[in-house]
């Protein structure tokens, strides 16, 4: 995935974009080097035309090297997602100098069709999908500091890299899905597919598990509520004395490391993109001079002050401080969820019944604990095992089906601790798909197949109608796809 698509030179990439439709660079004055070639200045007293002087690679500040539509694709474009292909494992099938281009290429081909067809992403879907990708790093990494430090971004950077990238892979996924809504395939398709398939070239259906969880909050001591509190109204008094500024406090104070080293500032953000508590109190501001109420969220409690509104978004400062658990309360937490494990196998209640009426898991405890997990497909309740956070991935794998857990403890999305026991409602061990056990997963190969090809003859077809241009270097290239080159 591209998460990040920041522009260093914005003044060169404008000069790029006004000079995409012509078929030579030219120098920018007061710049090193050249944008692509040196041409003949046209204010020149020499009327002989001047042969074009090659410039070295190493000089060029950078360069559009396709135009597809009115779109240009830039060499920055290119350089960018092969090093972050690279940080992430990514291969690319083919000669990378020549897919990666061809790629972005293809996307600007159907966001084009997307602007065309009026397909729309809301401000709520992009802030969802966002959250739901950071609340997966921060288990990944361990907590949100570690993930901020492995990126040596705040959260609230990363969040804001990632909107508009998010968005148009979903206004991507949703002109895919468009094109392809009414191909189907029937049961007879799926068995004439597979008839002839040798069995070692069958599709693979990684282990896949289902697991329930009850989850119980360690207790805040009201002592430590107390303590916050009283600190943060120390902090509002300083700043309506005049003593100091809001965010020299952020800086010092402010348990949001990434926001804090902006001053508390967290930058321009929908409605959707804040824990609705914190929005509520956020978008009633009124004042830039007056700092908020004491505001409890998710993440512990917060001050805000306003910095400005752009229609319905709002830029604000906060300092967040999250009390601190007592291992006492961590230990009564597990204590309480051990003696539960014990009831349940007591047969006192079922695991069911303690996830729905004792749990605090608010994604769970209205399915009788059981996790979702978000695919490309939609909503599922299977998880293969990397896609489980760490801890409950660790307990897992060790556990039989029906088996629940002892308790332990995990840093949740919410960078909070809280207690768990977990139960292993069903695995499927990893194996070749036969059509009798796995005939949705040979359908959904072929009907992947089939869509692929509606997608690929639409792109060869979008090619032939849309104006392209390939800078000289890419005209040996074998692509993907038939028409780029004309």
């Amino acid at each position: 995935m591209k998460i990040s698509n920041k522009r260093h030179i914005p003044f060169v990439a404008a000069l790029l974009l006004a000079a995409a439709s012509l078929s030579a660079m030219t120098t920018v004055p007061g710049l090193p080097g050249s944008l692509g070639r040196v041409v003949s200045d046209s204010t020149s007293h020499d009327s002989t035309p001047k042969e074009e002087a090659p410039i070295p690679e190493s000089s060029v500040i950078d360069e559009v090297v396709w135009v597809v539509g009115d779109e240009p694709i830039l060499k920055s474009d290119v350089e960018m997602m092969r090093m972050q292909g690279q940080q992430e494992g990514m291969t690319w099938g083919g000669n990378p100098d020549c897919a990666i281009p061809e790629q972005l290429a293809v996307q600007k081909l159907f966001l084009h069709q997307a602007e065309i067809d009026s397909i729309e992403v809301s401000e709520s879907e992009i802030a969802a999908g966002v959250q739901q990708q950071l609340n997966r790093w921060i288990e990944i990494a361990g907590s949100q500091e570690k993930l901020e430090e492995y990126r040596k971004e705040s959260i609230n950077e990363i969040r804001n890299d990632m909107h508009d990238e998010f968005k148009n892979q979903q206004l991507i996924q949703k002109m895919k899905q468009k094109l392809v809504d009414d191909v189907k395939v029937s049961p007879a398709d799926v068995r004439s597919y597979f008839r002839n398939v040798p069995k070692d070239s069958l599709p693979y259906v990684p282990t896949e598990v289902e697991v329930q969880v009850i989850q119980v909050s360690p207790k805040i001591k009201q002592s430590e509520i107390n303590r916050v509190k009283d600190e943060l109204r120390g902090f509002t008094e300083r700043v309506n004395n005049g003593e100091t500024s809001f965010s020299t406090l952020a800086r010092l104070y402010s348990e949001d490391p990434g926001s804090a080293r902006q001053g508390g500032e967290l930058g321009f953000m929908g409605r959707g993109m804040l824990d609705p508590a914190f929005a509520q109190v956020a978008f009633n501001l009124t004042d830039p001079k007056k700092v908020s109420k004491i505001v409890e969220s998710e993440f512990g409690y917060h001050i805000i002050q306003l910095i400005d509104k752009r229609g319905d978004k709002i830029n604000v400062r906060h300092i967040l401080l999250r009390p601190k658990v007592a291992q006492d309360e961590i230990e009564a937490a597990e204590h309480r969820l051990d003696s539960i494990r014990t009831d349940i196998l007591a047969d006192k209640f079922t695991f069911e019944a303690g996830a729905s009426y004792i749990s605090d898991d608010k994604d769970t405890k209205n399915n009788q604990g059981l996790m979702s997990n978000s695919t490309a497909d939609g909503m599922t309740s299977r998880f293969q095992m990397k896609e489980l956070p760490t801890e409950i991935a660790r307990v897992v794998d060790t556990m039989k089906v029906g088996e629940i857990s002892a308790p332990f403890t995990r840093i949740n999305s919410k960078n909070k601790t809280v207690a768990c026991i977990i139960k292993l409602k069903s695995r499927v061990d990893g194996h070749r798909a036969t059509i009798t056990e796995d005939f949705q997963v040979m359908k959904d190969v072929v009907l992947a197949k089939e869509r692929e090809k509606v997608l690929n003859d639409w792109v060869v077809d979008k090619i032939k109608h849309t104006y392209v241009r390939v800078n000289d270097r890419y005209k040996d290239c074998k692509f993907q796809y038939q028409g780029w080159i004309r």
